[in-house]
């Protein structure tokens, strides 16, 4: 009895929660699966045609996860799949939603390989949720989703593939692994639109070396005609959006209502003249238009800061929003300081815009002046499409960086 029915029929089978106590999660990874033959140049992103090595795929009820998994496969990959359970509370957006595990686990099935599920709610809750919180509270923009890939995909997860006994760990992320003479490289994907390179600029050589990425090298409408070809139950799902702890019917102002003060707050021009109130000076972000009271009329004004300290909004014009130059913090250089122009890309899908950047890391100086970067978000630096440093945009506290 292998859980097939021996007629190839799938066994629709609950998934597993995961136990703390062990370290191995109690999902008892075992029953592996024989290594299926290499479909040869069949598009799995250049994973090869490699025979054996245990990889848990993280499956996150989405198309690409399940294609990634799938492509695996046909490599001669021993694979399993595992579905991180990390937001109890209510959840419609994202990909914490409880339709989602099942989803994951529908397509899990329908490959025949294992499905398990990991609690992380309290690594989630500790180094994700908390702190998007705490600097909602501080005045800055934060970037949950960088956060969770630092922290949970790429350390949680890892150490608990370390204590299963797996080689390596997959996503569906649209991101490639290039190989350079200094080692493995992250770069951007093949798919523009979709590329996640910058929510995974933080992953470190170590990292690299372990992770498989089957769906960089092909494009999104690529990966769901493939979906739809295996008949795979994810192959229509829409791709998640937005922050996956905040519900589209609360929003925001609800959750953080719900877990930090709210704090009204005059708006400044900059001369300092009152021109405005807002009622919560936590939700306001830098560029922002919108909600910031009585301004009267005239031309449009955009937040150029956030004052927590003394519960102010500064405003200015348009031109007044940019900027030649972001003070940085954290910076992190991949394989050394690159001397000269990078392109640097300050949000999951903006464009990126010529720059050189501090040796230390400091500031980043634009070539042409742009739009200011709110503190707290990710400042990642790329030569051609391989991502060379990162880090987070932060307050001025030099008189050079305007």
């Amino acid at each position: 009895m292998d859980g097939t029915g021996g007629t190839g029929a799938i066994r629709r089978s609950a998934p597993r929660e995961a136990a703390e106590a062990d370290g191995t999660g109690g999902a008892g990874v075992s029953g592996r699966s024989a290594p299926r033959e290499a479909a040869g140049a069949d598009g799995t992103g250049g994973i090869g045609g490699a025979r054996g090595p245990r990889v848990l795929v993280a499956m996150s009820g989405g198309v690409d996860s399940s294609v990634a998994a799938a492509r695996l496969l046909d490599a001669g990959y021993d694979v399993a799949g595992v579905t991180m359970k990390l937001w109890g509370g209510p959840s419609d957006t994202g990909c914490c939603s409880v339709s989602d595990v099942d989803d994951a686990r529908w397509a899990a099935d329908e490959l025949g390989i294992e499905h398990h599920v990991f609690n992380f709610g309290d690594d989630f809750e500790r180094h994700v949720v908390a702190p998007y919180a705490a600097d909602h509270a501080a005045g800055l923009t934060p970037n949950p989703c960088v956060e969770c890939n630092r922290h949970i995909k790429f350390d949680r997860l890892l150490r608990r593939a370390d204590a299963l006994g797996f080689d390596r760990v997959a996503t569906g992320h649209h991101a490639r692994i290039v190989s350079t003479a200094a080692g493995p490289r992250l770069a951007r994907g093949a798919d523009a639109a979709k590329d996640q390179s910058y929510v995974l600029h933080m992953l470190g050589t170590s990292v690299l070396e372990r992770l498989l990425l089957p769906v960089g090298e092909t494009t999104k409408d690529e990966v769901r005609r493939e979906a739809e070809a295996r008949s795979l139950v994810t192959a229509a799902k829409p791709d998640s959006q937005d922050v996956c702890f905040i519900t589209a019917a609360a929003g925001r102002r609800k959750f953080l209502d719900e877990r930090i003060p709210m704090r009204p707050g005059r708006v400044v021009d900059t001369a300092g003249r009152q021109v405005g109130t807002v009622e919560a000076l936590e939700l306001v972000t830098v560029g922002q238009r919108r909600g910031l009271g009585a301004m009267g009329g005239g031309s449009p004004r955009y937040v150029l800061d956030v004052h927590p300290e003394s519960s102010t909004v500064t405003v200015g014009s348009r031109s007044e929003l940019d900027c030649s130059a972001t003070p940085l913090q954290d910076w992190r250089w991949t394989h050394g300081p690159v001397d000269g122009p990078v392109l640097v890309q300050t949000s999951a899908h903006g464009t990126a815009a010529e720059a050189t950047i501090d040796s230390d890391g400091a500031a980043v100086y634009w070539a042409e002046p742009r739009r200011k970067v709110a503190s707290g978000q990710s400042v990642v630096a790329y030569a051609g499409d391989v991502v060379v440093g990162g880090g987070t945009a932060t307050r001025s506290t030099r008189a050079e960086v305007p």
